[in-house]
Order: C-alpha cells, then sequence, then structure tokens
C-alpha cells in the first residue's frame, strides 16, 4: 500500500496535536452517557484554535470557516465515549502511556485515534477558500451503547450532509459496508407441571425448535460484501427449580443484518417463521453502504487502500446518507485488555486522510 506524501512540517504539526488531544481524553473518563468533561476539552481544543463551535448534549460539532450552504457537505464523524475497562487490565486505564511505538488507554483504539486523526484532517483544511466541498466535524456521544442522544440527535441540525466519513478502526482501509444489527428478544411458552409426570409442552423444548430454526434458515439475499445475514442465538433463560417443568423460556438472538434487507423485513420474516413471541430492541440500526464508484472510494483506491465489509456496527448506522468506515487502529483491539494504538497510525491516517480529501475538495 502507498503511503501519501504531504508536507513534512504540516504533518509534523498535525500529528503533535493530534497525539496531545488523545492523550487529554484519554486521561478523562468518558463513558457513555457521562461524556460531559471529553465534550468540554473538545470545546476548549476548538476555542483555543478559534473555531466557533455547537454543543448538544455531550454532541460537539463545528463548520469550515467558509462554509457555504449552496455547496455539497462532507461529514467528519467520530466518538468520544468509551466502554468501561475490564478486569483484565494490568495498566491503569487512564494514564496515557507511550511505549514501543504505541500509546495506551482506554480510548485510544476505539475511536480516539479515529477522532483526533479527523479533527486534525479538518484542522488542514478549516480556512481553505473555494473548496469543493463544505467540511463539518462531529464528535459524539453515545456511540458504544447505541445510544439516541449521539449523532442520530444533531443530524438534523447539521444541515444537508451528502457524505459521511466515520471514523472507527479500520487501518485506514475503506469499510464500504456495514453490516446492521437487530436483537430480538424471545418468549417460548408452555405448560407447567411435576416433571416427574409426561408434558409435551415444556417451555424449553419449545424454545429449542425455534432456537433451531434461527441456527438453520438461509437468507436468499446473499451481499456480495457483506455475504450472508447472521443469526445468533446468544442468551437463554428457564425454570426455577430442577423438579417443575417450566411454563416460559427466554432467549436473545444477536442478528446482523446485511444491506439487502432492512432490519423490519428481517423481523417480520422471524415473526411468521417461529413460535416464540418475539420483540425487537430497536429497528433503528440498519445496514449501511456506499457505491464503490463514488469519489473517496475511488480517490482512496487509487493511493493503495483496499475495501471491505464490516461486520461490527458504529454510527453509521443512524447516518442516513452514504457513508464509509475508515480509521487508524485495529478493530480487534477495541474493547480488550490495555487497549492501545501506534502512534504512527495516527501520523500515517492524517496522512491519508488530507490525501483523499485534497482530490475531490
Amino acid at each position: 500500500m502507498n503511503t501519501p506524501k504531504s508536507s513534512n512540517s504540516t504533518a509534523i504539526n498535525l500529528y503533535e496535536i493530534a497525539i496531545s488531544l488523545l492523550k487529554q481524553l484519554i486521561a478523562t473518563p468518558s463513558f457513555s452517557k457521562s461524556e460531559d468533561e471529553t465534550a468540554a476539552i473538545i470545546e476548549d481544543f476548538f476555542k483555543s484554535h478559534e473555531i466557533p463551535t455547537h454543543r448538544s448534549m455531550n454532541n460537539i460539532w463545528a463548520y469550515n470557516k467558509y462554509y457555504d450552504a449552496s455547496k455539497p457537505t462532507i461529514l467528519l464523524n467520530s466518538h468520544h465515549d468509551t466502554v468501561k475497562p475490564n478486569t483484565g487490565y494490568t495498566l491503569n486505564p487512564f494514564e496515557p502511556i507511550e511505549k514501543d511505538g504505541k500509546l495506551f488507554g482506554l480510548g485510544s483504539n476505539d475511536a480516539g485515534g479515529a477522532l483526533v486523526s479527523l479533527i486534525c484532517t479538518f484542522l488542514n483544511f478549516y480556512e481553505k477558500e473555494n473548496l469543493n466541498y463544505n467540511l463539518i466535524i462531529t464528535a459524539t456521544a453515545e456511540e458504544e451503547i447505541s445510544g439516541v442522544n449521539g449523532v442520530e440527535s444533531i443530524y438534523k441540525e447539521l444541515g444537508k450532509i451528502d457524505f459521511a466519513i466515520v471514523g472507527e478502526p479500520t487501518e485506514m482501509n475503506l469499510a464500504i459496508a456495514e453490516k446492521g444489527l437487530l436483537v430480538l428478544d424471545c418468549e417460548a411458552s408452555g405448560t407447567s407441571s411435576h416433571a416427574a409426570h409426561p408434558n409435551e409442552d415444556n417451555a424449553i423444548l419449545n424454545a429449542i425448535k425455534d432456537i433451531h430454526w434461527f441456527t438453520q434458515y438461509k437468507f436468499d439475499r446473499i451481499s456480495p460484501i457483506l455475504g450472508e445475514v447472521k443469526m445468533t442465538p446468544t442468551i437463554i433463560n428457564s425454570g426455577s427449580q430442577h423438579n417443575v417443568v417450566p411454563n416460559s423460556c427466554q432467549f436473545t438472538v444477536d442478528v446482523r443484518t446485511n444491506e439487502l434487507y432492512s432490519n423490519e423485513e428481517v423481523y417480520h420474516l422471524v415473526k411468521e417463521n417461529v413460535q416464540s413471541k418475539v420483540t425487537a430492541r430497536s429497528l433503528r440500526l440498519n445496514s449501511s453502504s456506499i457505491p464503490m464508484d463514488h469519489p473517496y472510494v475511488k480517490a482512496g483506491l487509487a493511493i493503495g487502500r483496499t475495501y471491505y465489509g464490516s461486520p461490527t456496527s458504529s454510527d453509521q448506522a443512524v447516518i442516513p446518507c452514504p457513508s464509509l468506515k475508515m480509521g487508524p487502529g485495529l478493530s480487534t483491539r477495541s474493547h480488550s485488555s490495555d487497549e492501545f494504538i501506534y502512534t504512527n497510525e495516527i501520523k500515517e491516517a492524517i496522512e491519508i486522510y488530507i490525501s483523499i480529501l485534497t482530490k475531490i475538495l
């Protein structure tokens, strides 16, 4: 793969700015729904660069200096909330530690590295006149819990958006499609009785029949990028004691939809094929994709980046315009013990973002 070249002094300066900001964010707890302190840090950062900002709850956004509503607009989006650290940490999750080319700390990889890289990319273009597109940067909340008070809550306030880059760890390759998420809570019914007597209406056995259907059913429409719709039973609960046949068995199914099915369509298909009562936690988080001939995709491929379909969900699911996922870091490091990002990944990300956007701006 080719790494684009840019002004060395500019690249170094933006890289140093990005690392400094990321260290501040790591040092400040920002669990989903409690991101107010990192929101304030991001606000102060833009203020220090004399860039006006807007805030709604814990979401921060800014427009390029010569924003023109008559022009098309590109949204640069990433999140500043994190999950809670798991019990496997050996380092202080809130202490940014640089070692062996890595920056350790909670949220460094997911998605602090992408966020600060996009912010510095925005800084690079902020004062440029006569761009073909406007740029908006958003640092948003509640992504880790798919909350309604994140980017979804401010999207209509931003103005018309033509295209979005969602910063998540993709090794700076182009995730041109993303699977949707549909969580189904199911309940199989039966008839209670003493376990010593015959009973053909055992709720557990009724649930097993439906669970078998979930694991065996094949959807007709297979995406060339995302593959099949995947349904995975993940939780089951039933019974109170060994000698009582239960009259209820609850189980949960994690469904990852491709772009050829809406969540609502899958939900209704499931209800038609199982006997259990089925409730969808949400139908909001649909699959998304972007055409291969989109200018940003073509520009990214032209400098040697690759493309793929992502099995994980992100803010892309609630951004209704064409979008792709792209950022520094590796997805499998997300939510891991002693989370880290290579500092050079951030430097490279800023250079790549700027190189691709320069081709279309």
